[in-house]
């Protein structure tokens, strides 16, 4: 073989070469993204809703159900009951309550989205009977004797 040919060769494959090398590899730009599992709504500060006093001291208690709608920066947007106690102060203070809660929004391919979930809100009356229950007993008594 003839240096010269020797010499074409060598420099067809110095450019070559490269060439072949990088259509063998995709480019990390290029490559497929990885599949993001989904991730559901997680309860992240859910306190307890403040209880009327004057049920809670009279011993009264109750389950509202609410559907709750929480949006994709984990918020509550909207709460709905379902299912109310049967006291209107339980099932507003429920309602009122859930506002405040925070989620961590369920995600789809990675982005955040809006989603609803049902909550039951329970509440039961102190097994002692708070001390506030006593002044507003004596407020009660008094307004009665008028």
């Amino acid at each position: 073989m003839s240096s010269l040919r020797r010499h074409r060769l060598a420099a067809l494959a110095s450019v070559a070469l490269p060439l072949l090398l990088a259509a063998c590899h995709k480019a990390p730009d290029q490559a497929a993204p990885p599949a993001v599992a989904p991730t559901e709504l997680m309860a992240v500060d859910t306190p307890p809703p403040g209880y009327p006093e004057e049920l809670a001291c009279d011993n009264i208690g109750g389950q509202v159900l609410l559907s709750l709608s929480v949006g994709a920066d984990g918020k509550v947007t909207a709460a709905e009951v379902l299912r109310g106690s049967g006291i209107a102060p339980l099932d507003k203070a429920a309602q009122e309550g859930v506002r405040s809660w925070t989620f961590k929004a369920a995600t789809r391919g990675g982005v955040a989205h809006s989603s609803k979930v049902q909550v039951p809100v329970t509440f039961r009356p102190p097994a002692v009977r708070p001390q506030a229950c006593f002044v507003l007993d004596e407020q009660r008594r008094r307004a009665g004797g008028k």
